[in-house]
């Protein structure tokens, strides 16, 4: 027997949910466009209570998030296919959004950044590439590993290897008897239920997937000072809704009028920590009080500077 049809042969067996078919989608083939549409709406619905059940664990990674950003380290988002892409989406978005990118969060998506656009055939199987990532790792991270299964071998090893290290390590699975969990510090099993087609882990498990990084990430960018109430002040106004919206923040935080925000704005260069500082002190950009540090600091939280990054003022 080779070993393709070994690894085939074991992964039959596994135990999750989104194998299992769904008793009220049997006869979606056989249902008009409508009635189907409302079919996949429904089962979605209940994706929303199975992400809420799993707070706990979401808050306890946010926590070692904020630490390890804190001390120096990075969030290491590991995936493949579905899981792994949504883990390359959160983690770019933190860029414009909350001027946060690879010194902080970085994401890894089995077979490379060419499997974003085109599926790599393997590369979730391979576990040595898997450890090979990790092992490029180091002690003060927190790695994440993002698989609807809670068995991808990229991802295993990938773990295996921070593990190793000292690195924190977390899962996120959409399978409440996921292999990997009790190999992590952190489990974040969502039980979203057997899938409306069998198996396509693209849509619900996907939902449930997106939901928690989208939690998990704003909540550390909060925690980590990166808004003012909420407003995302270290926003990157690269277009003119940005523009836009910068100033708005602005006007929002402080009362002033929008040409005034809009005229400190431009003076801080373009920088809208600097320019609410500023409002806020009623004075000139380059005299207002220094802003927080960039990481580990808020309004609610004590400072502490990044060592690999430092205030931009």
């Amino acid at each position: 027997m080779s070993r393709t049809d070994s690894d085939w042969r074991e992964v039959i067996g596994l135990r999750s949910p989104t194998e299992e078919r769904n008793p009220r989608t049997r006869a979606i083939d056989q249902l008009p466009a409508r009635e189907l549409v409302s079919l996949v709406m429904a089962e979605d619905r209940a994706v929303l209570d199975a992400v809420a059940a799993v707070t706990g664990p979401v808050a306890e990674l946010v926590e070692r998030a904020v630490a390890a950003i804190a001390a120096g380290g990075r969030v290491h988002y590991v995936g493949s296919g579905t899981s792994g892409r949504l883990g390359v989406l959160d983690a770019v978005e933190l860029l414009p959004t909350y001027d946060v990118g690879e010194e902080a969060f970085r994401a890894h998506l089995a077979g490379g950044e060419g499997a974003m656009m085109l599926a790599v055939e393997g590369a979730e199987d391979d576990a040595d590439a898997g450890r090979a990532l990790g092992s490029q790792l180091t002690r003060l991270d927190l790695v994440v590993g993002l698989t609807a299964s809670g068995r991808t071998p990229f991802v295993a090893g990938a773990l295996e290897a921070a593990r190793g290290l000292g690195a924190a390590t977390a899962l996120l699975s959409t399978n409440p008897a996921a292999p990997l969990a009790g190999q992590v510090d952190v489990a974040v099993l969502v039980d979203t239920g057997p899938e409306v087609v069998t198996g396509s882990t693209r849509m619900k498990a996907a939902t449930a997937q997106k939901m928690v990084l989208n939690t998990f990430s704003t909540a550390v960018m909060v925690r980590l000072g990166k808004t003012f109430s909420n407003l995302m002040i270290q926003v990157r106004p690269t277009n003119q809704k940005l523009r836009a919206r910068t100033v708005r923040m602005l006007v929002q935080a402080t009362g002033r009028e929008p040409g005034r925000c809009a005229d400190v704005l431009e003076e801080a260069g373009g920088r809208v920590r600097v320019a609410l500082v500023a409002l806020l002190a009623g004075r000139r950009p380059r005299r207002a009080p220094r802003p927080r540090a960039a990481y580990g600091c808020s309004r609610s939280r004590p400072c502490a500077s990044s060592p690999r990054t430092s205030a931009s003022t």
